[in-house]
């Protein structure tokens, strides 16, 4: 943590966290459970969505990553007190944010990895395809870790917080067309479908499988939508690790 300015300590914090998280086996092993569920009835109930369903939950899982970064800062925050030990060091304050995200990423990469071998091997992937797969996921883990830490923030009680981080992340990462092609919509809901992250993401990569999916305006819509939140979303956050950090 020798380094000075922003982002100072970012590096050891990560991998503070990511050593942390590493010892989570269970919960790294359980993290792809709602995945294989999806993932199973699509293949039983419409196996030709299969390759939709597994590309859509590679991005669900990025998505899933806020919700632990919202855990884990609360529950440091609010059982532990360390935040205040934390921020009292040389860390700065948005490394403190950016750690969490870093670290536990990098601890779930493994499941993640195990569904893109998924894919490779059951559907095929082009290199194409590839680029916008990590393009897409890379600004849902930007956006999904910067609500997550936000909102860890807010609340003041374990108990609370929970139910309403799983009802958030499962309703916005299954509910819009992740798992289900963009085409199954249209109209208004079709639109709103390419403003919200997770869906964005998913269908800019079903666009290049299949260019014809998305008209060229929708295209642009859902490119500027995940850019425009990723930049907008991560500039908050470290805002609000700031603003938290003189609070505390």
């Amino acid at each position: 943590m020798a380094s000075s300015g922003a982002f100072r300590g970012v590096g050891a914090f990560s991998y503070t966290e990511f050593y942390v998280q590493a010892h989570e086996y269970l919960s790294i092993a359980t993290s792809l459970v709602v995945q294989v569920i999806l993932l199973i009835f699509v293949r039983i109930l419409a196996p030709d969505l299969l390759g939709v369903a597994l590309l859509g939950s590679i991005l669900f899982s990025v998505f899933a990553l806020g919700q632990r970064v919202q855990n884990e800062a609360a529950y440091i925050r609010i059982d532990h007190k360390l935040n205040e030990l934390y921020l009292a060091s040389p860390l700065a304050p948005e490394s403190y944010f950016v750690g969490f995200s870093v670290g536990i990423l990098a601890a779930y990469l493994l499941p993640i990895a195990a569904l893109v071998v998924a894919t490779v091997l059951l559907v095929g992937m082009t290199a194409f395809t590839a680029a916008v797969l990590v393009a897409a996921a890379a600004a849902i883990w930007v956006i999904t870790c910067s609500i997550g830490y936000i909102v860890s923030t807010l609340f003041r009680d374990m108990r609370a917080i929970w139910p309403y981080a799983s009802l958030f992340y499962n309703l916005f990462g299954v509910l819009p067309p992740v798992f289900y092609p963009i085409g199954l919509l249209s109209g208004s809901l079709r639109t709103a479908a390419l403003l919200v992250p997770p869906s964005a993401a998913a269908a800019i990569v079903q666009w290049s499988v299949h260019p014809s999916v998305l008209a060229p305006g929708e295209l642009l819509l859902a490119a500027l939508a995940l850019a425009v939140e990723s930049v907008a979303l991560f500039a908050l956050g470290v805002v609000w690790s700031r603003r938290s950090a003189r609070e505390s």
